[in-house]
């Protein structure tokens, strides 16, 4: 039986998880991102996202080519500001954070985001985004 102490030592596991893949991230290092996944990660951008056109993406690989391989190619940069976690119960974890990032057609966008992570045994075995689509759609046009 699981008890309240090993839920929370499982939450700030999960927390150090994360941590480590969003300084991955902000460093570029897209193969150590990659490696904190399942190989049976299942992920989803936003609906109204243009990149949720291959949702659900199944397994690193085509996280990698449907959504990281695209913002590379599309933006000037993409940054990933005031990221704040919050553990929570059942193996996930909430992030709130903003997207800073500028189109490589000059339009720059300041957006609101929640990205909801569960994790498995260290690993990331699914993810939700939540975004400012509005903002997103402006800026792409």
């Amino acid at each position: 039986m699981k008890t309240l102490d090993d839920e929370l030592q499982k939450a700030s596991v999960n927390s150090a998880v994360l941590e480590g893949l969003y300084q991955a991230f902000s460093k570029g290092d897209i193969p150590a991102v990659l490696g904190m996944m399942d190989s049976n990660i299942v992920w989803n951008e936003a609906e109204g996202n243009p990149y949720a056109d291959g949702n659900p993406y199944k397994g690193p690989e085509a996280v990698l080519n449907g959504v990281f391989a695209r913002i590379g190619e599309e933006h000037e940069y993409f940054n990933l500001k005031d990221i704040e976690l919050h553990e929570m119960f059942n193996d996930k974890v909430l992030a709130t954070l903003r997207y800073d990032a500028k189109f490589k057609n000059g339009k720059r966008y300041d957006a609101q985001v929640a990205h909801l992570w569960t994790l498995k045994e260290g690993k990331v075995v699914a993810f939700q985004q939540y975004v400012d689509t509005k903002k997103l759609s402006e800026a792409m046009n």
